[in-house]
């Protein structure tokens, strides 16, 4: 579509960047998806992610220094001198960036590809675990890292925040409702994934049991905004939430008791 109509395509791997770069190294293969396939113009990639580095820095690479050069900023007329930038952002930590080379030499290609192979390799263990839970069923074919669910029998919230309880912090997904894992170096330790089968499978059981029984958080949040038909009323509402997180009035009580502390 982007060739046809002459539009630059962005390939965003800002996720798994640092994974399908190295998986036909590690025996699983993908489709070209990189500058091979004509038409693709850019590709971004998070370092701190799967690449293992302090969170700050990040890659963007394009297919001609003429694309790269739209980036850049300079000022010719500013009263301190000729100013430029190869990005919006003025200011940037020379540490992370430091942090991310350092750890970028450290694993190597070859680590990178040892360690590719492991998560993909956990991945496509969970993924088969928990198909074969009664009730569960995968929405997509997990080709990388990261893994999600659904039910058509049950309320997959209440499992989602059966698994919080245990100690699992997966995500929510809505429209249509499941729950996500991205896949990582902690979970492809020994015994990890099938712990995690394992605990899925009993809170499903759980759930099969007292369904509707009661609301967990989770399951009110997520089901209220799919019942909501003007999203805007819960962009409004998510907006107040972060408002109030940076209010400082001082409510009565805590003034009071600052008062009385001095």
């Amino acid at each position: 579509i982007a060739l046809e109509y002459g539009v630059p395509l962005h390939v965003d791997g800002c996720l798994g960047g640092f994974l399908i770069a190295f998986m036909d190294k590690a025996g699983f293969p993908l489709k070209p998806f990189d500058f091979r396939v004509p038409g693709v113009m850019s590709i971004s990639c998070d370092s701190h992610k799967y690449g293992f580095t302090p969170k700050g820095a990040s890659v963007i690479l394009y297919r001609t220094p003429e694309i790269c050069s739209h980036q850049f900023y300079a000022l010719a007329d500013w009263p301190g001198g000729i100013y430029a930038s190869p990005s919006i952002a003025g200011s940037r930590s020379g540490f992370l960036i430091a942090c991310c080379w350092a750890t970028l030499m450290y694993y190597g290609v070859d680590g990178y590809v040892e360690e590719t192979r492991k998560i993909i390799q956990t991945t496509r263990a969970l993924a088969q675990g928990w198909s074969k839970i009664d009730g569960l069923y995968l929405l997509h074919n997990p080709d990388v890292s990261v893994v999600a669910v659904g039910s058509k029998v049950f309320n997959i919230y209440y499992v989602l925040d059966g698994l919080r309880d245990r100690g699992w912090h997966l995500n929510g997904l809505q429209n249509p409702a499941g729950l996500q894992i991205a896949l990582t170096q902690l979970h492809a330790q020994p015994g990890v994934i099938e712990k995690l089968i394992e605990e899925t499978r009993e809170c499903v059981a759980e759930v099969m049991k007292r369904e509707n029984a009661n609301d967990t958080p989770t399951a009110v949040i997520y089901g209220t905004n799919q019942k909501v038909p003007d999203k805007s009323l819960v962009c409004d509402m998510a907006k107040l939430y972060i408002s109030a997180c940076y209010n400082t009035t001082m409510s009565p009580s805590s003034a009071a008791a600052a008062k009385n502390a001095h």
